[in-house]
């Protein structure tokens, strides 16, 4: 296997986005706008805020992985329950969701959001829920590197998760001194992660070493991407890719499109209770309903 180039090493930085509620943006900045086929990549801390209550999505799929805490969560087409330490959801929003998610309990919650695109064909299928309980997800250890597969494949184990637009999403923990190399399909796009330690990243002699909080992203000149923890404590890292959807993107806040036209008729369809919301207008999550009550 041929080891990719890293093409960028973005510091992420910690933002407030509400009371008690920070986040560290990868994908969806400035510099990384996007990185087809993803939309957004966030890592996220809350503690006693008022959460997402009722809002809309079109078009992509939102991955919640929760590293600590846990988030209640509850959507317009009858799903509800409690992500907790390790779970991971994979929603599809197809043609219209409308969907509430609130820290649960008093103590923080620290997890992982990542948005993927649906190509044009995909982007009006009736919304699909996925999850992953933390004792369900495929799991071993080789050589020093524990792997946890959410979607995707590594060492020889594969992730139940169907994933519309292909997608790898794998969490690995290395051992100091511990050696990684991960086939990625040619063509896909790939980043990495850091959670906490530090590793050397790409081929030998042109390796990059980074820290915690970084997002690093691959050049497509390779068909693997090797990690080698560097320092003296475990590296925690998320490894993502995905297959390119090649198409234009026009997003309007949670409805990501192909263009304006179709952003504002989802916007419009929304609104109105058109298709893919008719039930927008009567649906209220139990903690919307409470607040009203209150």
């Amino acid at each position: 296997m041929k080891a990719k180039t890293v093409s960028k090493a973005l510091l992420t930085v910690e933002e407030d986005v509400g009371p008690g509620a920070k986040v560290r943006r990868g994908v969806g900045r400035p510099e990384l706008k996007t990185f087809d086929p993803f939309l957004l990549f966030d890592e996220f801390t809350d503690k006693l805020s008022d959460g997402m209550p009722d809002h809309p999505h079109r078009g992509f799929e939102a991955v919640t992985y929760v590293l600590k805490g846990g988030i209640e969560y509850e959507d317009s087409c009858g799903h509800k329950g409690l992500l907790q330490p390790g779970d991971l959801q994979w929603m599809t929003a197809g043609r219209g969701i409308v969907h509430c998610e609130m820290p649960h309990g008093e103590e923080e919650v620290h997890g992982l959001q990542l948005w993927v695109n649906l190509a044009k064909k995909e982007k009006m299928v009736e919304p699909a829920f996925q999850e992953l309980l933390e004792k369900d997800i495929p799991r071993t250890t080789k050589d020093g590197v524990m792997v946890k597969v959410l979607a995707g494949e590594a060492f020889g184990i594969k992730s139940k998760i169907y994933t519309r637009t292909p997608t790898m999403y794998l969490d690995f923990i290395l051992d100091p001194g511990s050696k990684l190399e991960q086939p990625i399909p040619t063509g896909w796009r790939s980043f990495l992660y850091i959670l906490c330690g530090k590793a050397k990243f790409g081929p030998a002699g042109s390796q990059e070493e980074h820290e915690a909080h970084h997002m690093v992203t691959f050049e497509d000149d390779g068909d693997s991407i090797q990690v080698e923890n560097s320092g003296t404590a475990k590296c925690h890292l998320v490894m993502i890719a995905g297959e390119p959807i090649k198409e234009p993107v026009y997003q309007q806040g949670p409805f990501v499109m192909n263009s304006q036209e179709e952003a504002q008729q989802a916007l419009h369809d929304y609104q109105t209770g058109g298709p893919g919301f008719e039930n927008a207008s009567k649906w209220q999550s139990d903690y919307v309903k409470n607040l009203d009550v209150s």
